[in-house]
């Protein structure tokens, strides 16, 4: 019985010892895969652990008794792994916005089991995720309350949105700045509404969304769009209104194309693209003259009047595009009017007059950084830029002061008043070029006043006694200026004495190094530069929210459209 568990061990992998005369050494066993020599005493620890360490996977299919399992087989994954798998598709799902039904999905059960390991693991069910996904809203939502407990200032965009199944929400975004001198910028809510967008009921949305965080005293302004019933809602709340510079922006060039004589040239443009667009025959011969004329493919863009910078698109890749264009046109029967070389010359102007126009408008688009105090010195660049040359021809004369004044008019109905603090607040414009000569100082001297209303009041006490206090109230009654007011118009002083920094710097990391040195300016500054310039991060909510809400999903209920969407934003950076 010994010696046949020795030769059921040994067989295939390990063989004794023949000795000169030809006999059998049962002491001594030789492995068949290296030829090393080993001592054998009856027990087989030795040799295990040999073929385990050395010959693992070439003595697997001989031996299968022998092999080393736990190379080649995973053990079930434990309950920990498991919950750790569950809780990151649940946040891939609710980050990436994907549907709850994909965890019941053979192939992405095959995706788990190859990745995990484990032949035997299946996919958390959809009502586990669901769980899961609220699990997860209730935690980052409490960071993000706790946010806005640790802020003095919080500013607001929001915006209306009609989803694919005609559900009405309001969108609200909230943007503030770090104890650490952060920018940062979240989604509050995505609210149903029921009511029409009248004034008073936009009104009330918006201090019910302040409401409902808390932050009803610490709201500073409310950026909406440039409609007349959110400029009438914006006389009823109690906090500042910031029209989007960014849609202002997009009309003036809106009306200055319409009243100029780009519009013919476009009007074939646009023919022109969607002859293109509207037919694949038609799109391979143009991808075919382009691979010949050894350029790369592009199609053509199509200019949609809510989508900012579309007709500079459009011009763009036509003009790139124009050789192989009009050669593919040749050869083709149509009966499109094609763009004669005055027009052609038209569109390369128009290009160089929108440039500058896309260029402001993504750079007060952003969120990641300062966009308020930015404004004016953007709007006083377009205004160089528009300026008339003796080489402009009539048409780009009357594009250019129609621009301007477009510009001038619009930039009234603006908050003026906070972008000039903005700007002034920011050590990159303080300078102030940006504003008329006339009114330089009268900006510092409404930011001394904003100091002297900020600062904290003094509280007299019984040791002061009566004298101290007529002393006080003479002092206040009289003309001269008091040490608190002496103060204040130094510590203006001592900000503007410092060198404005380059374009490139972030205003925020220069208020971190300096918020010690003027500590009464670094207050109103986090107040006035978390404000965004426009309402674009609202817009992107709402992006977030078209791929949320689809046709397969249509019916998704209000409360979960708001998690999904706000779940969607506060991961974003993860």
């Amino acid at each position: 019985m010994e010696k046949q568990e020795q030769d059921g061990l040994l067989d295939g992998e390990f063989k004794y010892k023949k000795n000169i005369d030809g006999t059998i050494n049962k002491r001594v066993v030789i492995c068949t895969h290296c030829s090393k020599e080993f001592q054998f005493h009856r027990s087989n620890s030795t040799l295990k652990y040999h073929l385990n360490a050395k010959h693992a996977f070439v003595g697997a299919a001989a031996s299968p008794g022998l092999r080393q399992t736990t190379l080649s087989e995973r053990r079930p994954l434990g309950k920990s792994s498991l919950d750790k798998l569950t809780d990151n598709i649940a946040k891939w799902i609710a980050k990436d916005c994907r549907p709850l039904s994909i965890v019941e999905d053979k192939g992405f059960a095959d995706v788990l089991k190859v990745a995990s390991q484990d032949a035997s693991y299946k996919p958390p069910a959809r009502s586990t995720i669901t769980i899961r996904i609220h699990e997860l809203y209730e935690t980052e939502k409490k960071k993000k309350e706790e946010a806005l407990v640790h802020t003095e200032c919080v500013a607001l965009t929001g915006d209306h949105w009609t989803s694919l199944s005609n559900d009405n929400y309001l969108g609200v975004t909230a943007h503030l700045i770090t104890e650490a001198w952060g920018l940062t910028s979240f989604a509050l809510t995505i609210m149903k509404t029921e009511e029409r967008h009248f004034a008073e009921a936009c009104a009330e949305q918006f201090q019910t969304v302040a409401r409902r965080r808390r932050i009803e005293e610490k709201v500073t302004t409310v950026g909406t769009d440039s409609a007349r019933n959110m400029i009438a809602a914006a006389r009823i709340m109690p906090f500042n209104h910031m029209p989007c510079t960014a849609h202002i922006l997009q009309r003036c060039i809106t009306v200055s194309l319409a009243d100029s004589g780009f519009v013919t040239a476009l009007a074939k443009c646009r023919k022109i693209v969607g002859h293109f667009k509207h037919s694949s025959a038609n799109t391979a011969e143009l991808n075919a003259e382009q691979v010949s004329l050894g350029r790369k493919q592009e199609p053509l863009a199509q200019d949609v009047p809510t989508r900012w910078n579309s007709t500079l698109e459009m011009v763009k890749r036509l003009i790139r595009n124009q050789t192989a264009v009009t050669a593919t046109l040749d050869k083709q029967k149509h009966k499109l009017v094609l763009l004669t070389p005055p027009e052609w010359d038209k569109l390369q102007r128009l290009e160089t007059l929108l440039e500058p126009c896309r260029y402001v408008t993504e750079l007060l688009g952003g969120e990641a950084y300062v966009s308020c105090s930015v404004v004016l010195p953007a709007f006083c660049h377009l205004r160089r830029v528009m300026e008339v040359t003796d080489e402009d021809p009539a048409y780009v004369v009357r594009f250019k002061e129609k621009f301007k004044e477009g510009l001038a008019s619009r930039q009234e109905h603006t908050n003026y008043a906070w972008l000039q603090i903005a700007t002034a607040l920011d050590p990159r414009f303080k300078d102030l070029r940006s504003v008329p000569k006339t009114d330089r100082e009268a900006v510092w001297t409404t930011l001394a006043g904003m100091l002297h209303e900020d600062s904290p009041r003094r509280s007299h006490t019984a040791e002061e006694g009566p004298a101290k206090k007529r002393l006080s109230l003479l002092q206040m009654d009289s003309d001269s200026e008091s040490e608190e007011e002496v103060q204040q118009d130094r510590a203006i002083q001592r900000y503007r004495a410092e060198p404005c920094t380059a374009l490139e710097d972030c205003p925020l990391q220069w208020w971190a190094a300096h918020a010690g040195a003027h500590s009464q300016l670094a207050r109103l500054a986090r107040r006035y530069l978390a404000t965004p310039a426009s309402t674009v991060p609202c817009e992107r909510l709402f992006s977030v929210a078209g791929h949320i809400v689809n046709k397969k999903r249509s019916a998704l209920h209000s409360e979960n459209v708001d998690k999904l969407v706000c779940l969607s934003n506060w991961l974003k950076d993860e």
